[in-house]
Parts: C-alpha cells; sequence; structure tokens
C-alpha cells in the first residue's frame, strides 16, 4: 500500500481497509509501503504472498509485478504483460480494437511533439465535449472535459505534464456504469453491474473519494438484457487483456443507441469505503472481508517456480 503514484493517498485508504479486513480474519498481515521499503525486504522476512492494493503507477503497470515474480512471491490481481498494458489507456483501447470490443474514438498526443494547430483540430475529429486525460494515470487525476475549442490548449498542457502520452477521447452521452470481474480465463466471471450518477455527471477525483453527492445503484436498473450483455462484454475484455484474479471495467451507455462503449480497466481497484468493487461484492451476498481473503487466496505468478511446478 502507499507507493509512489500520484494515487498515493488512495491506496493508504485501500490498504488500510484490506489490512484491517484480513487481520479480522484472523491472518497474519502486515503493512509494507515500498516508497518506504526495499521489496527485497519481503522475501528477508519470509512473506508468504502479497495483497497488491496499490494504485497506478510502480503498482498497477506491470513493475511490482516483475519485481515480485524475481522474487518468487504470489501477488493478487494481474501478471506482468496484463498489468502494464491495462494501465495505458491507449494499448488497451487498441487491444479491445483489434477483438471488435467497442470503445470510444480517440486521439493521441505526444508531449512535446504535438502542436497548437494540431491541438485545436481535435474537436474536429472527436466533436465537442472532448475528454482529455493523460494515458497512464487512474482515479480521474487530470481528466477534464473540455467544452470548446478555446480550452483545449490548457486541457491537454495539464495532461501532459502528468504523462508523456495524452489521450483525447470522443464525449458518449448517457449512462455511466461500472462492472468488476473475478477470476481468470474461463472462470472470469462478472459481479452486478453498478450504475454511477455522479453531480452535474461529474465523476471527478472529489466526487469518487471524497463527497457523499454520487449515487451508486446497484442493483442498476438498466433496461431488462442490458446488465447481462454489459456483463458478457466486459468479461471478453478482460480475458482478451490476460488478466487475472480481478479488475473493474468502466462503460459509458450511448443515451441514443444504448451501445455500451469501453472507457478503461483497473487491474488494482480500489477498496477504500467509496469503492465499487465491495460494493458490487456485496450486492452478490459477498462481505468486503470475504472478498478480501477470496483475493489473497487467488494470489499466483505469471511464472510458477520449478519446485512448485513439479509438487
Amino acid at each position: 500500500m502507499g507507493g509512489r503514484s500520484a494515487e498515493r493517498e488512495v491506496s493508504l485508504m485501500s490498504g488500510s481497509g484490506v489490512l484491517k479486513a484480513l487481520q479480522s480474519k484472523g491472518i497474519d498481515a502486515h503493512a509494507f509501503d515500498p516508497a518506504e521499503r526495499d521489496l527485497v525486504e519481503l522475501k528477508r522476512k519470509g512473506f508468504k504472498r502479497c495483497f497488491i492494493a496499490l494504485h497506478g503507477r510502480f503498482g498497477e503497470d506491470g513493475t511490482v509485478q516483475g519485481a515480485l515474480e524475481l522474487l518468487g512471491i504470489p501477488y493478487t490481481g494481474s501478471g506482468v504483460m496484463a498489468s502494464a498494458i491495462s494501465i495505458d489507456k491507449v494499448m488497451t483501447k487498441r487491444v479491445w480494437l483489434a477483438e471488435g470490443i467497442p470503445t470510444p474514438k480517440f486521439t493521441l498526443l505526444h508531449r512535446g511533439s504535438y502542436t497548437r494547430e494540431q491541438v485545436r483540430a481535435v474537436p474536429d475529429d472527436l466533436g465537442l465535449p472532448v475528454i482529455v486525460k493523460p494515458a497512464r494515470e487512474g482515479s480521474s487525476i487530470g481528466v477534464a472535459k473540455v467544452q470548446g475549442y478555446s480550452d483545449m490548449a490548457a486541457a491537454v498542457d495539464a495532461a501532459a505534464a502528468l504523462d508523456a502520452d495524452v489521450l483525447c477521447e470522443e464525449f458518449v452521452a448517457g449512462d455511466e456504469v461500472t462492472c468488476p470481474v473475478l477470476g481468470a480465463g474461463e472462470s472470469a466471471h462478472a459481479l452486478p453491474v453498478i450504475r454511477i450518477v455522479a453531480p452535474e455527471g461529474n465523476y471527478d477525483y472529489q466526487n469518487k473519494y471524497f463527497t457523499d453527492d454520487t449515487k451508486y445503484l446497484v442493483p442498476c436498473g438498466l433496461p431488462e438484457g442490458e446488465e447481462q450483455a454489459i456483463q458478457e462484454l466486459v468479461v471478453k475484455a478482460y480475458r482478451v487483456l490476460g488478466c487475472r484474479g480481478w479488475g473493474r471495467i468502466d462503460v459509458m451507455i450511448d443515451a441514443k443507441t444504448r451501445k455500451p462503449s469501453l472507457l478503461e480497466i483497473n487491474t488494482s481497484p480500489g477498496m477504500t469505503g467509496h469503492s465499487l468493487v465491495p460494493m458490487s461484492a456485496r450486492a452478490a451476498g459477498i462481505s468486503y472481508e470475504d472478498l478480501c481473503v477470496m483475493l489473497l487466496a487467488s494470489a499466483s505468478l505469471d511464472q510458477e517456480p520449478k519446485e512448485a511446478a513439479k509438487k
């Protein structure tokens, strides 16, 4: 928990909740902040597995996963490749599009190489409003909804301050939903869909974690058949990225066509008091504590040690 990303504060909240839950179930669990301690300590002190409650870079992007692979310590969530692809919204979109999975149209700008003319031309291709965001941040950090041409440059510059790649994305007006997935491969399955109703439709960092004004509807109240269709779609999207353990996929449903578009996947979702995976799990009859134990039990490695493979 903790770590060095822009989401450190949220990670500490997630990690504290998970730690308390695991300890309440009699598990010998301890907090470990890689921003303050060397990962080699995990091996030296004999930890058997890691629950990753890190969010964002250096925790959700394949780097910690790679280190744990080298240390031979099983961990929760997706492996190195799936984590590295999933943290990158553009790479995720490319994989999904190649597999026929719908995602909003987008334009990619690179820090230091985009011109003022290119920035102003983005709404010509994608329409207005436009969503501008860093390609590899989470928790809505650096995300802007641009309503007019005059606001594009400031939004792109703000996103570029956080990431070398800036994703400009077509805005889909309609219902905002999210759907968690548990498991791996053929056993992967979706939990109930949650519909998000944020103040003025603005589901930003503040409204995610620090206000009680955002409404989360589960059951989601979508028209008959839509929830199941979204669940099937997100499981497919999860599988094609090679994810395992758990994840949560954010989806927009076009108000006019009712067609879903997948925005992104979180491979180390939040576990705070406002977080959505525990909320969905609870609707499926799984308590927060049981969810934590279930995820810890699923901890694994991309490459199992030879000794374990022989056994």
